[in-house]
């Protein structure tokens, strides 16, 4: 096993690529009680479009299946329901789907090897059939309507929608109703082969283990699978500009949500740490909750709690995105690009960058205490090739001068857009 040790938080990762293609990762946590697994599957809502190893055609299918696999897989051949078996040994388990990962997760206490038979065992053993599939497609269809009525996840799609042409990212995770109709077990068991195998899969695990036991009691309930070769996805190409400037929508909402988007390019390959570093610190200044706007706005009556603020990125988009309440989002948005244009044209204050690189710091730091805040964040860090420790090593390397000039290149009036759920 490879051995990769970080003085700083003084936490080692143990991490081996398997026969089989998975890689296995491990956080040994001395003394804990709590006990976190997380395998994921670099497959999300964005991969529609692909070529199957060993094929030369396009295979293209319906939007939302990688979410509608993620459900279908804890429906057993025995007629057990594995999300249930593992509730009843007493394990918190659950999955989720992103644009670029499926995760499937439990985290316990007692009886981690005894929810391990289960959790392994369906992942690695899809039941699908015409029955059970289009049974789940009015569970999920509740699920697509649900979220339709959620003001919250409404004004980040809105948003997403301003801000792409072309690129998936744009669309619900779910898919929709006329999309899952589409979806059927052969569609189902293709992207499960093509997407599931394990060269394509990561496991993160957490906990007071030892590196080498635990991972022969991972060897031990895999399948025999060969690696199979690169997948091929494909995506239309997208414009650098936004779709248009301003998207509303009316729901019923006791304040006006906003959320301000900014379209960015794909960073850099060499610098996408540096420059995720240096975006967190720029919006803290900006708009975080010690920045001179926020104390304006909240003074004003016009922001009722501080703003959440968070860079997305992965091989095919990077993006900003500012949500909250406000009385005027309108006014908000001016007076924000108005902070950015004073602090391109006056430069960023020194001690109030040093203070905030120092508080970024710190709550990197805190993350190595929660193991279910570090799986995570390690599962998802290796499908954009990053290791997560990079955070605590790149961050005393983010001098002022390259923080202004990611400022100047990302913070453009242009590529701004503002979505707002109103009454």
């Amino acid at each position: 096993m490879q051995i990769i040790e970080n003085s700083k938080v003084k936490e080692k990762l143990y991490k081996e690529k398997l026969e089989n293609g998975l890689t296995v990762m491990i956080i040994p946590k001395k003394g804990f009680q709590k006990k976190y697994i997380i395998w994921g599957t670099n497959y999300g809502s964005n991969d529609s479009s692909f070529i199957v190893p060993g094929e030369n055609n396009v295979t293209e299918v319906p939007k939302g299946v990688a979410h509608f696999l993620e459900h279908k897989l804890f429906e057993q051949e025995n007629g057990v329901n594995s999300l249930d078996a593992l509730t009843a040994l007493g394990v918190n388990a659950n999955a989720y789907t992103t644009n670029n990962h499926t995760a499937y997760l439990y985290e316990c206490t007692n009886n981690f090897y005894e929810a391990l038979d289960e959790f392994m065992d369906y992942v690695q053993n899809p039941y699908f059939t015409d029955e059970n599939v289009e049974k789940e497609k009015g569970i999920i269809g509740q699920e697509i309507m649900m979220y339709d009525d959620y003001p919250e996840w409404k004004v980040y799609l809105n948003t997403l929608e301003a801000m792409y042409h072309n690129n998936p990212v744009k669309l619900d995770i779910t898919g929709t109703i006329e999309t899952i109709g589409k979806i059927d077990k052969d569609i189902l068991y293709k992207c499960y082969n093509t997407f599931y195998n394990p060269s394509n899969m990561a496991m993160v695990v957490a906990g007071d283990f030892e590196p080498n036991e635990i991972l022969e009691e991972i060897k031990k309930r895999l399948i025999k699978h060969k690696p199979n070769g690169e997948i091929k996805r494909i995506y239309e190409d997208e414009p650098k500009e936004v779709v248009k400037g301003k998207i509303e929508q009316n729901m019923e909402v006791s304040k006006p949500l906003y959320t301000i988007g900014i379209k960015d390019v794909v960073p850099d390959t060499q610098t996408k740490v540096k420059k995720h570093i240096a975006i967190e610190i720029l919006l803290n200044i900006l708009i975080g909750s010690s920045s001179n706007l926020y104390k304006q706005l909240y003074e004003m009556g016009n922001s009722y709690s501080v703003p959440s603020i968070e860079y997305e990125f992965d091989k095919t988009y990077a993006h900003i995105l500012i949500t909250g309440q406000s009385n005027n989002p309108e006014d908000l948005f001016e007076m924000f690009k108005q902070k950015v244009k004073e602090i391109k044209d006056n430069g960023i204050n020194k001690d109030e960058f040093e203070r905030t690189k120092k508080m970024i710091y710190g709550e990197y730091i805190k993350e190595y205490n929660d193991i279910v805040d570090i799986s995570r964040m390690f599962l998802s860090d290796y499908f954009k090739g990053i290791n997560s420790f990079e955070y605590i090593e790149e961050i005393n390397t983010i001098y002022i001068e390259f923080v202004e000039q990611v400022l100047k290149e990302v913070f453009n009036d242009k590529k701004m857009v503002l979505s707002v759920v109103k009454n």
